[in-house]
């Protein structure tokens, strides 16, 4: 070990999954403190090669957005002095800016921080990546974390194969019983990026008609949703796992029907085919789940694509309300007989 670095991904759970990979390629040769968002910790508890959990609410990134007081910039000063680290890592999307938080870090004693920028970073980062010169704008969100870590010095053993992981999955057969089953995830953190409630409820009928086992889960925020979607064919997890236990019932699943969210990422981790229902509000090269055989569905060529829209700027949602139920159990019935982990791609337009 070389000592303690400091990586931050401020974002949610599905982002700190991503960065997993960039996560174990530090802790191959340093104890890392992971930074998290209050969305992020508990996936971050997840992560191999995590020492130990930070949570700060950053006032650029959380919605609601916490006011920028003294005393709130002060608690992330005084947290990240106790760690002492000899450097940070600032993980960020394309669309983000290390910046603010290199500038906190560098007032909380940081010595040495590297970071992605399209903007002058003057002193505020030792090592700076710019994107479009030093790496691509647009690429998997693995990826450019991974090329973060590496322009910092990290690079991946050569025994590890570059994917996503969480923590060994505990057994759920107690949720879910001994059937093979399909999981159907109806929510998403952004209403721009669900599948209508409707087709959800008919894929799970169709899912069973078709000889499938069903297990619909959400949060527990989503009772009302997965208990309707659910209906009389699938069985209801809404609320009733959080993200580890969710880990197992995904790890179980012969395959995963999902929107671009957390639980997307997730199931990737623990190996699972999945059906992502993937509106382009964001591009499906950075976000798509990484690493599993995966059929992509939802239309590109409507209005609100490369929008970053939450919530659908377009009369009736037709990215995603266009795939059908139909279309949808398809691709299950495809993905879950896959036999490799190479990648299957379907785009449904």
């Amino acid at each position: 070990m070389t000592g303690t670095v400091l990586v931050a991904r401020l974002d949610s759970a599905g982002d700190v999954l991503l960065a997993g990979p960039a996560i174990r390629a530090v802790a191959a040769r340093a104890r890392v403190e992971l930074l998290c968002g209050p969305n992020g910790a508990e996936a971050g508890s997840l992560l191999p090669g995590v020492h130990q959990t930070e949570v700060w609410a950053a006032p650029w990134i959380v919605e609601p957005a916490p006011a920028a007081t003294p005393r709130h910039v002060d608690r992330l000063i005084e947290l990240v002095c106790g760690l002492d680290p000899d450097e940070a890592i600032v993980l960020t999307s394309f669309h983000q800016s290390p910046l603010p938080l290199a500038l906190l870090l560098r007032l909380a004693g940081v010595p040495r921080i590297t970071g992605a920028s399209v903007d002058y970073a003057g002193t505020l980062l030792d090592v700076r990546l710019r994107p479009g010169e030093d790496f691509a704008e647009e690429q998997s969100e693995v990826t450019r974390a991974l090329g973060i870590a590496a322009a910092a010095g990290y690079v991946l053993p050569a025994d590890d194969d570059g994917r996503l992981a969480v923590a060994p999955p505990p057994d759920t057969a107690a949720l879910t019983g001994s059937r093979p089953y399909v999981v159907v995830h109806p929510g998403a953190a952004v209403p721009a990026r669900t599948w209508p409630a409707g087709h959800h409820r008919a894929a799970v009928q169709r899912l069973r008609d078709a000889g499938l086992g069903v297990v619909v889960t959400g949060s527990a925020r989503e009772r009302e949703l997965t208990a309707w979607v659910a209906g009389e064919a699938g069985l209801d997890l809404g609320g009733r796992t959080d993200l580890r236990q969710l880990s197992g019932v995904l790890a179980g699943a012969a395959a995963v029907v999902v929107g671009n969210t957390g639980a997307a990422h997730l199931a990737a981790a623990v190996g699972s085919p999945v059906v992502s229902l993937f509106s382009p509000v964001v591009s499906e090269r950075c976000w798509r789940p990484f690493g599993v055989p995966v059929v992509v569905l939802g239309r590109t060529d409507t209005a609100c694509a490369g929008s970053r829209a939450r919530v659908c700027p377009v009369p009736g949602h037709p990215c995603l309300a266009d795939v059908t139920p139909a279309t949808v159990v398809e691709a299950v019935l495809g993905v879950a007989r896959t036999p490799s982990a190479a990648q299957v791609e379907v785009i449904a337009t």
